[in-house]
């Protein structure tokens, strides 16, 4: 038998179909310009107010140019804030959080995805309640615990409390959820043990997955402020955004300049992980949604 070689019947494409095609795409990316600009408009203004001298800044109406003073503000910011050591502090608080909860949610994950005990489920549902007990409530029995430990004012206070975390451990069990049992059961044959089974089989493929979530909370550890603020008091812990306020706490008058010169030096590091992961955390993403 052949074919049939009689061309397919198409509706005719009427005037208001042709505009709705058009308007669609249209009001779409109309609304994406719009979102993007309110998000980037204030990034960009504090970029060009930290280039500018008082005079400058003060001005009305508002001079949107780049201003004389790039160097000297961004100078004054780096020496007065101490930014090298702000920058440095938050980086190493901000890594470290984010390793050691991406190695306790895979481990969380491949308990409760590969391994049966009595309460695994209610365990499970413990693990997520945390979710309803936000900072503030947990910020006087953690103190009291930082305290008690004499982890005060050390990066310890600033980095253990952080490490557990119900969201990445529900990422990679769902992630767990979909690999086939046939591939454990295919290890198991072979002889590999679960930690073996672990490190190298579902590491490498839950890289995406970490990817996305060491992006996130290294943003968040980032711009963390009350904890930092109540447990570490010194300079040899202090996190650049605790640091910043050193540029407004003055008794002369504030030099808007500098300070936006710390905020745009402050805004850096998360911007350039945040492009070099973004990839990952939309794939990441997608996946989770797909599931």
């Amino acid at each position: 038998m052949t074919a049939s070689t009689h061309p397919e019947t198409r509706r005719p494409v009427t005037p208001e179909g042709r505009r709705r095609r058009f308007l669609a795409p249209l009001a779409s990316h109309a609304i994406t310009i719009l979102f993007v600009l309110i998000v980037i408009v204030p990034v960009l203004y504090i970029i060009v107010l930290s280039t500018q001298t008082p005079s400058e800044f003060y001005q009305y109406p508002p001079d949107l140019s780049i201003g004389q003073a790039i160097a000297e503000n961004y100078q004054t910011a780096w020496q007065r804030a101490d930014m090298g050591r702000l920058l440095l502090n938050t980086s190493f608080v901000a890594v470290s959080v984010s390793i050691g909860k991406i190695i306790l949610s895979i481990t969380a994950a491949f308990a409760f995805v590969y391994f049966r005990f009595r309460g695994k489920n209610l365990l499970f549902i413990a693990i997520l309640a945390t979710h309803l007990l936000p900072l503030p409530v947990r910020i006087v029995p953690t103190f009291e615990l930082m305290d008690r430990l004499g982890w005060i004012n050390t990066f310890q206070s600033l980095t253990i409390p952080f490490f557990a975390s119900a969201t990445g451990m529900l990422l990679f069990r769902q992630f767990y959820q979909t690999i086939p049992t046939s591939l454990a059961d295919a290890a198991r044959v072979d002889g590999a043990s679960p930690t073996q089974f672990l490190a190298r089989i579902l590491v490498p493929l839950s890289k995406t997955n970490m990817a996305a979530l060491f992006l996130i909370e290294f943003i968040y550890m980032w711009n963390q402020y009350l904890w930092p603020l109540i447990v570490a008091n010194v300079d040899a812990t202090r996190m650049v955004q605790i640091g910043l306020k050193q540029l407004i706490a003055t008794d002369a008058a504030i030099e808007w300049g500098v300070v936006m010169a710390g905020a745009t030096m402050a805004m850096l590091p998360p911007l350039i992980v945040l492009l070099l992961l973004q990839k990952s955390l939309v794939h990441g993403l997608a996946i989770d949604i797909d599931k």
